[in-house]
């Protein structure tokens, strides 16, 4: 089975690599990286990935990952071709998944009619005509998406356990030793930390013209 990660550039790095070393773990999974060109592709904070396949050249594939970013609204407005890849590899696909603000890529394209999204890009989900979920992981037929960042982890081994069985989920996770013991959920964060990542976030967006 061959699993494919979507890259662009100011992508969030832990949206891909979580996912990345949960389905990888799995022996009979390979793995390749699409992007525009072979270009290396810098994530927003600076991690540069090299691409082993473009969309030109990749035309089906068994399960896609699509990762979110912290510009999500500026890639909503040009995806340099991810929105019109996904269209036309989605109908390949065995799975099709998001993490954080990916999922607002599928809304894009058309694929998803419910979905989860890091807390902050809710309205833009809501807005593509998307139900949205506040769950962490969220089944829609063959599409899957994760809530934000870290959630990638979870959506990979919920994936793992659908497609491969519960036994071997529960030898990735040990495998890769994840015990999430967060220190509080996102409801019950303090409103002024809330409010200082909002504004951080949106200094990160391109407004309409």
């Amino acid at each position: 089975m061959e699993a494919t990660f979507v890259l662009y550039p100011n992508m969030t790095a832990l949206d891909f690599v979580g996912p990345y070393e949960v389905i990888g773990s799995v022996p009979v999974v390979s793995t390749r990286f699409v992007a525009a060109t072979l270009d290396p592709v810098k994530s927003d904070n600076g991690l540069s990935v090299v691409p082993t396949d473009t969309f030109a050249s990749l035309k089906s594939t068994d399960i896609v990952v699509v990762p979110g970013s912290s510009h999500w609204r500026e890639l909503l407005r040009d995806s340099g071709g991810v929105v019109e890849w996904l269209r036309e590899v989605h109908p390949t696909t065995k799975w099709t998944t998001s993490v954080c603000t990916g999922s607002t890529l599928l809304a894009e394209a058309g694929l998803v009619s419910k979905a989860t999204t890091h807390w902050a890009a809710r309205e833009d989900l809501s807005v593509r005509g998307v139900e949205v979920s506040d769950d962490r992981v969220v089944f829609d037929g063959k599409v899957v998406s994760g809530a934000g960042v870290s959630a990638g982890i979870d959506m990979a081994l919920r994936l793992v356990e659908a497609e491969f069985g519960e036994m071997v989920a529960q030898a990735v996770q040990a495998g890769i030793e994840y015990d999430p013991q967060p220190p509080r959920a996102y409801d019950s964060i303090p409103p002024e930390v809330i409010d200082g990542l909002k504004a951080a976030f949106e200094s990160r967006q391109v407004r309409p013209d």
